[in-house]
């Protein structure tokens, strides 16, 4: 039977168990990083580059090699001798992926030295499971495979990272950065820490204000407030945000905007029909904290104002504007678009699904 596909919470949990454990000074003798969220593998290997080995000695004993201009044999070598100083190396091998004869390291991963750490950052994709070098590295050492994100994960990872930080987003700086930058967490991580470090001293809370200062994003045009404008049937605010989309298309995606709608039609629509499995079926409504598992949201807010603003739409209506917004992403990405722009799309949508 083939193995399960690795999830990102799963992804998430096992970097967070991986982390402490370096951070603790527990070490394996070495490590497969791999997938395709670099994220994760970045800033394991950073971790590790800075705790096996003191400064001094990283001078000494610590090698960072790339698979473009290296070979496996040059690695196992390297990670084969004895350290130059102290009782321990370490060998980190970045862009492994692009390495020739990859799976000729399982020579050494299969009998790996005391002495050494061997870090493998292998992107873009997974090791086959199958291969000598997957197996022996989980057989003597840690293998991490990181998995991108979905667009709804991307929030609830967003408040926990700012929540170990000692801050906190309301919603709709949260809204501002998913929306803006998509699922990229290295970009996103970036932006939070050029915010982290802008804050006022003692402010903890990152607001839109903060959002729009420090990151160029505005607060007032943005799909946040599309979508808020759309769902309260806002039609003059709605069409002057996406006139303002069209001035600026490299920095508005229509692909963005129109997942941003999906997302929240496709919420209006969950809730509507619980109300009515409620009120015909004498099922009970879902408690916030079910509804918030089930439509994916991590703020108590935001989901206040789903249920606030579903009960002025009806089923049919939100089942066609589903069926709008999947033929417009189709065009968001080249298909039946003719020579119609994304700020034109974007117009002829919005129209279409205020008349719907």
């Amino acid at each position: 039977m083939a193995a399960a596909k690795a999830k990102f919470r799963d992804s998430e949990a096992e970097y967070r168990r991986i982390a402490a454990d370096i951070r603790a000074g527990r070490f394996a003798p070495l490590y497969l990083l791999m997938g395709e969220e670099s994220y994760f593998i970045d800033s394991l290997a950073d971790l590790l580059s800075v705790s096996i080995l003191d400064e001094t000695e990283r001078a000494f004993n610590q090698l960072t090699l790339y698979g473009r201009d290296s070979d496996a044999g040059q690695i196992v070598n390297c990670c084969r001798q004895m350290p130059m100083t102290g009782s321990r190396q370490v060998v980190i091998v970045k862009e492994a992926q692009q390495l020739r004869n990859l799976d000729k390291l399982s020579l050494y991963t299969a009998h790996p030295q005391p002495s050494t750490v061997l870090v493998i950052c292998h992107k873009e994709k997974s090791v086959d499971r199958r291969s000598q070098l997957y197996k022996s590295s989980a057989a003597a050492g840690e293998v991490f495979e990181s998995v991108k994100p979905r667009d709804y994960e991307i929030g609830p990872w967003l408040s926990r990272l700012v929540g170990e930080r000692g801050l906190s987003l309301d919603a709709k700086a949260l809204s501002m950065l998913t929306d803006h930058l998509g699922t990229d967490l290295s970009a996103i991580s970036n932006e939070l820490c050029k915010l982290a470090v802008s804050l006022p001293e003692g402010e903890k809370v990152i607001t839109d204000a903060h959002i729009e200062m420090h990151t160029g994003i505005s607060k007032e045009y943005n799909n946040y407030e599309l979508c808020r404008a759309v769902v309260r049937r806002d039609k003059v605010h709605a069409l002057t945000i996406a006139d303002r989309f069209a001035a600026n298309p490299k920095d508005n995606p229509l692909l963005l905007t129109v997942a941003a709608l999906f997302g929240e039609f496709r919420r209006i629509f969950i809730v509507n029909y619980l109300r009515w499995r409620a009120r015909v079926r004498n099922i009970p409504f879902p408690s916030d904290q079910e509804l918030m598992q089930l439509l994916k949201m991590g703020n108590i807010y935001a989901l206040g104002e789903v249920k606030q603003v579903s009960s002025a739409w009806n089923n049919r209506s939100v089942f066609a504007i589903l069926g709008l917004l999947r033929e417009y992403d189709a065009k968001s990405k080249g298909v039946g678009a003719g020579s119609a722009g994304d700020g034109e799309l974007l117009r002829e949508l919005l129209l279409k699904i205020f008349t719907a």
